[in-house]
């Protein structure tokens, strides 16, 4: 397949830059808010809590998102939540800051996001034609990353030469360049329509879906323990002042190799034939996920820490892929939207509870450098653990191949 096949379709071409534009814009955001919150307070606390204002609409929202993207239109739903992005974007560009009302933007974002997010994941599946969804997810999981590591560098940047309320002008303008993108989506995007022998369609379909199909619970559930134990990110201020006896330059560096592994890995993917033993390379990526995870714990050259971490971003970007394409491939459309929203509770609280962890054990090590160690590595050898009882309990996912039968 040529690697470009999924830019020819011209539907996809404007949800791939709508997608990357507002991930960018949200990654800015991240900086740009944490920065003010610790120059007003200098609160760790304030800090820590940003992750639960974030995770929570997750929670309370994202069943009843997914049943919405499969009942109404998913571009309406897409362009209403980007109002919600450009009207928080307005405040923080003019509005006098406090700590609750930054707190309440930033929990706005995280209610549209856990509505956007199912809608997006099922509109991939409708715009870009099934033959054509695994290129697709490479290059939409290539502008995810390239966002992530770049966004960041940005805000920096802008944050020091211009201050924060910058970075959220510049934001809104993104938000705006969102909507339009998200606007010139084709105004059919509407769920299947509901059969007679689909009596009810409950909130908890996409769970039942998920639970009923050994496949994707089995790729799913690893994807989460595989987070939840392979923090590393969340310790990397501690690895770069007290381990490597680096500055903030260097602590930008560890936080973007994770990213540039992964763009590196999205583009090899795309220009590489389809994975045909998905299980078994699901499996190998995500323990190489656990080993380049203890090999950074126990590093002391900063050469080689970006390489591992490089190397974490990498194998995570291979998991991503094959577990999208999954998705993509065995979900029907009637319930599409409630399958990824169950997805997204799982990304959303394996990240935020997965730094949550990585701070607790670190903590129990003893704190400091050899708690940082101490956490990091077990996460490593836990997550090793994890893929190692997955391939002996679950056949279904050993076993399964890319060409197999839905």
């Amino acid at each position: 397949m040529d690697a470009y096949a999924a830019f020819r379709v011209r539907e996809y071409r404007p949800l791939l830059a709508g997608n990357f534009l507002s991930a960018f814009g949200l990654q800015m955001v991240a900086v740009a808010v944490s920065w003010d919150l610790y120059v007003q307070t200098k609160s760790a606390v304030v800090l820590g809590n940003v992750g639960f204002v974030q995770v929570a609409p997750f929670l309370f929202f994202a069943l009843f998102a997914g049943q919405l993207a499969d009942r109404i239109n998913r571009r309406t739903i897409l362009l209403v939540c980007q109002v919600l992005y450009i009207l928080v974007s307005i405040l923080l560009t003019f509005a006098r800051h406090s700590v609750p009302m930054v707190y309440s933007c930033l929990l706005i974002i995280a209610t549209a996001r856990a509505f956007q997010w199912p809608a997006r994941g099922a509109v991939l599946g409708q715009v870009v034609p099934s033959d054509l969804l695994g290129n697709a997810v490479t290059w939409n999981s290539s502008a995810m990353e390239i966002a992530n590591m770049s966004g960041p560098a940005a805000a920096g940047l802008l944050v020091a030469a211009a201050g924060s309320r910058t970075v959220y002008a510049v934001q809104l303008i993104l938000s705006i360049l969102t909507f339009l993108c998200f606007l010139s989506l084709p105004g059919n995007l509407v769920p299947p329509p509901r059969r007679a022998d689909r009596k009810t369609e409950s909130l908890l379909d996409g769970l039942r879906f998920v639970r009923d199909n050994r496949l994707i619970l089995s790729a799913v559930t690893l994807d989460l323990f595989a987070v939840l134990f392979g923090g590393a990110v969340a310790l990397l201020p501690i690895f770069s002042a007290e381990i490597l006896f680096a500055g903030p330059q260097v602590l930008g560096w560890l936080r973007a190799a994770p990213s540039a592994g992964a763009v590196a890995m999205a583009i090899v993917q795309a220009h590489s034939g389809r994975i045909e033993r998905a299980g078994w390379v699901l499996l190998a990526t995500v323990a190489g996920f656990g080993a380049a995870t203890i090999g950074f714990a126990f590093s002391r050259k900063i050469w080689l820490s970006l390489l591992m971490l490089a190397l974490i971003g990498a194998f995570d970007n291979v998991s991503v892929v094959l577990r999208q394409s999954l998705l993509q491939a065995r979900t029907p459309d009637h319930v599409r939207g409630r399958v990824f929203a169950v997805s997204s509770i799982f990304i959303s609280c394996s990240n935020q509870l997965g730094a949550v962890e990585s701070g607790w054990a670190a903590a129990l090590f003893g704190g400091g450098a050899a708690g940082a160690v101490g956490s990091v590595w077990t996460g490593g050898v836990a997550t090793v653990l994890v893929v190692s009882a997955t391939a002996l309990f679950s056949p279904v996912l050993r076993n399964w191949k890319s060409g197999d039968p839905q």
